[in-house]
């Protein structure tokens, strides 16, 4: 197994804020907006810095697509910040309507997603907002792992022509990949090569899946770990590659089942290609207030549901191979 080091933990949206400091020094068009969040969204140091490009347009979401729809217009990159639920569900119309559907070039970026936004509970914890994004046309939905993959997809969106939904979180999570890496929107990373099940995973779920990695190693089994970074567009060639090897797969994210990377990868398989999937995911079911890590195993998405995950599907596989 490929041997991934924890460097120390880091919370993803200090890599947005990290990334978006970059993005200030070399490229002037970046313009940033909060929503009355910029602490929480670790983009105080961009509004100190250069506080001619930054707005604060106070707890005004939608007010805040519009603006940043209207500035596209003139040039400028938008980079909006707020809360996942807040930066979805709360601004679904403005986002459709304004953004996706007139294709502008705003990059929609989202802290606090998922369980892992711990005791703030189920009001907060968005688990639908992968699958709102991915439903728009012209959206492309990305979900990077830890603090230096953040950072770097933060600077590589302002680059990409067209409505991104960067989704990033709050917790301290392993930081595990190189600061110097590239991150090429699109394409999936194998960070561990298998020949006997894929594991796809995205977010914080990819440190996850590669402990689970290390456990089925140890029974003999060879796991083919890959971060799919880039929920929309799916790097399907990535996807086809590997479950054409393993013919059988598991899908990890810190989402509902309904809506998101395992959703994706189940309609690719129905076209192309049958193979049993299980998904890691939420089943149908708000979260609640807890510690992180209580809340991803209690609603199965810890390290031990990847590994029986994993089991379940390979004794669900063809020996065929169709």
């Amino acid at each position: 197994m490929v041997e991934y080091i924890n460097t120390g933990s880091n919370d993803t949206r200090s890599g947005f804020g990290e990334g978006l400091m970059e993005l200030g020094k070399k490229n002037p068009r970046v313009v940033a907006l909060c929503a009355d969040l910029t602490g929480s969204l670790k983009m105080d140091a961009f509004a100190r810095k250069y506080p001619g490009r930054f707005i604060q347009v106070g707890i005004a979401e939608a007010n805040m697509m519009g603006i940043a729809a209207g500035l596209t217009i003139g040039g400028k990159i938008p980079f909006t910040g707020t809360f996942a639920n807040f930066s979805t569900g709360r601004v679904y119309d403005q986002i459709r309507q304004s953004i996706a559907y007139s294709n502008k070039n705003v990059k929609i970026c989202a802290s606090h997603a998922g369980l892992t936004l711990g005791e703030d509970g189920a009001t907060h914890q968005t688990l639908e907002d992968i699958g709102l994004m991915r439903m728009l046309p012209n959206m492309t939905v990305i979900s990077p792992c830890d603090f230096n993959q953040t950072r770097a997809a933060t600077m590589a969106i302002a680059e990409y022509t067209g409505p991104v939904y960067l989704r990033f979180g709050r917790p301290k999570w392993p930081n595990f990949t190189s600061v110097d890496e590239e991150f090429v929107i699109g394409k999936a990373i194998v960070l561990n090569p298998g020949d006997d099940v894929s594991i796809f995973a995205t977010g914080h779920m990819v440190w996850n899946a590669l402990q689970a990695c290390k456990i089925l190693e140890g029974q003999g089994i060879g796991a083919e770990v890959i971060n799919i970074h880039t929920i929309k567009p799916l790097d399907e060639a990535a996807v086809m590659a590997s479950i054409r090897k393993t013919r059988c797969a598991v899908s990890a994210e810190e989402h509902m089942q309904n809506g998101g990377l395992g959703d994706s990868i189940a309609q690719l398989l129905a076209r192309a290609f049958p193979a049993p999937l299980e998904m890691v995911a939420v089943n149908d079911h708000f979260g609640e207030s807890g510690k992180p890590e209580e809340l991803l195993k209690k609603f199965g998405l810890d390290v031990p549901d990847i590994v029986q995950a994993a089991l379940k599907t390979m004794k669900r596989k063809s020996p065929s191979g169709h």
